[in-house]
């Protein structure tokens, strides 16, 4: 009986040994490597003759991923958003990873009917890399309470990110309407995921929109200051005292 107990214990234990090494390929990487990557991310380029090449690991994706879970958290504490059921934390990373798996199982599903070449693994790779645009734009624009400055950054820093995924999907997909379906949804999903994060979690600034609104703002309105209440024997002290030095 004890030789099946350890032998059971040891069958258990090399089969989380081997599970562990096969997700340990998809994380080994270099710093340098996944540099490079954040700065390819951000580069679209434009061809379509034969499939670009996407990194199949997902060290970088997951770290964007956990960056962005905080960034968000940062934005929720200074607009003081209020979770009714729930923490921050949990609402934060919920929603972030949610949206990374969400949306590359759902767009590795419409590549799987567009007969594009993809893996799942080169989704979520491609999807995670993505998320550096949003991180940039929300980081800057969670400090600096400006909603031009935002949509500068969300048609720039955002756009190219989201123009990246696309030339890399138009490359590994044939035909103008698989392309235009495929490209199409995922450019939507991700730019208005990063609307989103904009303005849910987003600290407005009084006197920000009624100045870019125009002249339609309300009258200045003088209220009067508090006054402290001072006792009537101070009064009588101060009157004697100016008497007597008249």
């Amino acid at each position: 009986q004890m030789w099946q107990v350890g032998k059971r214990q040891a069958s258990r234990a090399f089969s989380l040994y081997a599970n562990i090494d096969i997700l340990r390929p998809y994380f080994d990487v270099e710093p340098v490597q996944v540099r490079t990557r954040l700065l390819e991310s951000m580069i679209p380029v434009k061809m379509i003759n034969f499939p670009q090449k996407i990194a199949g690991e997902l060290y970088g994706p997951l770290m964007l991923v956990f960056t962005l879970v905080a960034i968000l958290l940062h934005g929720m504490k200074t607009s003081d958003t209020i979770i009714r059921e729930g923490t921050l934390m949990g609402t934060a990373i919920g929603t972030c990873f949610g949206y990374w798996l969400g949306v590359s199982s759902f767009i590795y599903f419409l590549a799987y009917l567009c007969n594009a070449q993809i893996t799942m693994v080169q989704m979520l790779s491609l999807l995670g890399y993505g998320l550096f645009g949003h991180c940039i734009t929300l980081f800057v624009t969670y400090n600096i309470h400006f909603h031009s400055l935002f949509y500068i950054f969300w048609l720039g820093v955002g756009g190219l990110s989201t123009l990246r995924m696309v030339a890399v999907l138009v490359s590994r997909t044939v035909g103008h309407t698989q392309r235009l379906i495929l490209c199409g949804t995922l450019a939507a999903l991700h730019m208005l995921f990063l609307l989103y994060l904009h303005f849910a979690y987003h600290k407005v600034v009084e006197g920000i929109l009624d100045t870019l609104e125009g002249p339609n703002m309300p009258p200045f309105q003088r209220v009067a200051r508090d006054i402290p209440v001072v006792s009537n024997a101070v009064l009588n002290t101060t009157a004697k005292a100016i008497a007597l030095t008249l």
